[in-house]
């Protein structure tokens, strides 16, 4: 087991060459590929639900698109305790212990899938459940900014984000793949449509195995979590985690902070959903809800008693600080966007492309199969794949550049491509034929995705500078926990706007968002006087 760290001063330069770079790569990498396996579980309902649909399962379209936003509210709210762990429970004890616990959803799902007559509420329940997965980036980022120099803040904090983002396209690759062969054994299902995998379709009669789609995470997640704990370190300084208890206690008190941001999730859910699905019947607005949930976490993790109550108190600083505000709102934009997309994009391509829109008795309908439509799992990894492949990229230009300045450059670009998505989506969605505006829709989202990648990896530095030490890495917990509803938002609003016959909607409103974002961003770090000039 790897010995904990006393004395990190990695601002020294002598320090830092002869001692702190070696430790600090090993844990970063052993950091990535947990955050990519966290990723994957946590968004695997995007992939899975188009092969549901594919073999038949009995769910309506809006429900399977229910399943990747109750995954998404889960994983966002649980990056709220899961900003504070690390102080708390110190960063080897947590990232072993939240890597083991995604063994429970994978296996779950893999389980469940093996029958198509599960219910709906429990393919609900392991949504919710994947949220773990989610909620692990707010403990890994706040893990990874203490052990790197201000100056490589934005490259170290955007390899471990944009590689471990990297586990939507891993996950969008391998579970497509995994489906068509007996991996673990066990009887095939029939598809009734056309399903296909990176290399091409595969027509319907085909057999595939779609409960691979769940075991397959186990083969990672085992030896990883051994890496975590043997290969990891815990850093027992003031500013990161001075009073770390055995590693028995820490398991304790992270699963009862989860716990309290799952009880915040269930209710959140319960006020939303119909009564059919375990519901309160209310149908309260999503954007009534989501700030009570974040409001009822925060305020249960406030309670808890004793020490741990004490440094969340500490922690809890960060709210008082203006910054902390602009940039959740910036860090929404980069993040909540790749991630919210990312969970929309397989599903929402099988909606408009796969079937034909046609006017029947002046009615528009939507449930005829379309030859011609692209297959969606070839083609939804592609914008995860750039969006986090060039994420370093973007904080490697911020550490040069500024992060508000790209990151306002990024911005334009986001506007503009996402009323572009807008248009094509909304004459793909009235047309018997939607395939002839397939293309110009994904290369305009593949512009879209490559933005959110290079203004994610910006907003990693402009954290970094404009916040001290201690407050970087709670502060970059706080923002992506917000930022990571845009799973839940996103996957929820095109849901809503498909249903409505109106998908354009969804992008023209997430366009006016960025717009404020460009507004936001330049008041605080561009304009003459700003509060921090470019950091």
């Amino acid at each position: 087991m790897a010995q904990d760290i006393k004395n990190w001063d990695i601002e020294n330069e002598g320090y830092w060459a002869s001692t702190g770079r070696a430790v600090a790569n090993r844990n970063l990498w052993i950091s990535i590929p947990s955050l990519l396996c966290g990723f994957a579980v946590w968004l695997y309902w995007g992939i899975i639900t188009v092969q549901m649909l594919n073999l038949g399962f009995p769910f309506a379209k809006a429900e399977l698109f229910t399943l990747s936003a109750v995954a998404g509210l889960t994983g966002a709210t649980l990056r709220i305790p899961s900003t504070f762990f690390i102080r708390i429970a110190g960063g080897r004890n947590t990232i072993f212990f939240t890597t083991a616990l995604l063994m429970i959803p994978a296996a779950g799902t893999g389980y469940a899938l093996q029958n198509p007559d599960t219910p709906l509420w429990v393919f609900q329940i392991l949504a919710f459940l994947s949220g773990i997965g989610g909620g692990n980036f707010a403990s890994s980022m706040s893990n990874i900014s203490f052990f790197f120099p201000k100056k490589v803040q934005g490259y170290a904090l955007g390899m471990n984000a944009g590689l471990g983002n990297f586990g939507v396209t891993t996950m969008q690759i391998l579970i497509p793949l995994v489906m068509t062969f007996g991996l673990f054994g066990g009887e095939p299902m029939i598809l009734q449509n056309t399903s296909g995998t990176l290399i091409g379709k595969i027509p319907a009669g085909s057999e595939t195995y779609i409960y691979n789609a769940g075991y397959v995470w186990l083969l990672f997640l085992v030896p990883l979590a051994f890496a975590g704990w043997f290969g990891m370190n815990n850093i027992r300084d003031t500013h990161v985690s001075p009073d770390i208890p055995n590693p028995v206690v820490s398991f304790g008190i992270i699963s009862f902070m989860l716990i309290l941001g799952l009880v915040a999730a269930a209710f959140g859910l319960w006020l939303m959903l119909p009564t059919d699905v375990g519901g309160s019947g209310w149908n309260l607005s999503k954007w009534i809800v989501l700030p009570l949930v974040i409001a009822l976490t925060v305020g249960l993790l406030k309670v808890i008693p004793g020490q741990v109550g004490q440094n969340l108190t500490r922690q809890y600083r960060i709210f008082g600080n203006k910054h902390t505000w602009a940039m959740t709102v910036i860090y929404t934009m980069t993040f909540g966007s790749f991630i919210g997309y990312s969970a929309a994009l397989a599903l929402t391509i099988k909606v408009v492309f796969g079937y034909q829109h046609l006017m029947v008795d002046g009615v528009m309908t939507h449930s005829t199969a379309n030859p011609a439509g692209p297959s969606a799992l070839m083609f939804a990894w592609m914008g995860p794949f750039i969006g986090a492949l060039i994420r370093p990229i973007g904080g490697m230009m911020a550490d040069k550049l500024g992060g508000a300045r790209v990151t306002q450059w990024v911005s334009i670009v986001m506007v503009i491509s996402a009323l572009g998505v807008a248009y094509f989506i909304q004459q793909a969605y009235a047309s018997a034929a939607p395939e002839q505006y397939f293309l110009p829709f994904l290369g305009l989202f593949l512009v879209l995705f490559a933005a959110t990648g290079i203004g994610n990896g910006s907003t990693f530095r402009t954290i970094a500078v404009a916040f001290d030490k201690e407050q970087a890495g709670p502060v970059l917990g706080w923002t992506s926990a917000v930022a990571a509803y845009g799973a839940f938002i996103i996957p929820k609003v095109f849901g809503e706007q498909m249903d409505a016959g109106k998908p354009e909607y969804a992008l023209y409103g997430f366009a006016i968002f960025y717009a404020v974002c460009i507004a936001i961003n330049w008041w605080f770090y561009l304009r003459p006087g700003a509060y921090i000039r470019n950091p």
